[in-house]
C-alpha cells in the first residue's frame, strides 16, 4: 500500500515552509489543538469494533468451511451493515481471506 501522507505530516511540512510568522504561529497552535485531540485513545465505537471483530474472527475460526457476511452477522448478532466494515478491516489485517464461488463470497481464515 502507498504511504499516505496524514493531515499532521502536511501540516509539519507547512510549518516548515512557511515564512510568514504570525501564519506560523497560528498552525503551530493548530498542531497543538490536533496533537491534544487525538491523544484520548480509541473511542468507545471504536472499542466495541474491536470486540465486535475479535468476536467475528472467532466465529470464521470455529466455522469448517467460510461463512458469508449474512452467516457471519447472524453469528454475532448484528445486522451485515455493521458487520461488513468489521469484515474489511479482517481482510485489510490479512487474518482472514475472501473466496468468490460463484456469486457467493466466503469469508475464511487466513
Amino acid at each position: 500500500m502507498a504511504n499516505v501522507m496524514t493531515y499532521a505530516t502536511a501540516l509539519e511540512i507547512a510549518i516548515n515552509e512557511i515564512t510568514n510568522e504570525e501564519a506560523k504561529e497560528r498552525l503551530v497552535a493548530l498542531q497543538g489543538q490536533l496533537a491534544k485531540r487525538g491523544s484520548h485513545g480509541p473511542t468507545k465505537t471504536q472499542r466495541e469494533n474491536e470486540v465486535l471483530r475479535e468476536r467475528i474472527y472467532e466465529v470464521i475460526c470455529e466455522a469448517e468451511e467460510g461463512l458469508t457476511a449474512t452467516e457471519v452477522a447472524n453469528a454475532v448478532e448484528v445486522k451485515v451493515q455493521k458487520a461488513t466494515p468489521q469484515l474489511t478491516k479482517l481482510l485489510n489485517e490479512e487474518r482472514v481471506v475472501k473466496v468468490k464461488e460463484g456469486k457467493v463470497v466466503r469469508y475464511k481464515v487466513a
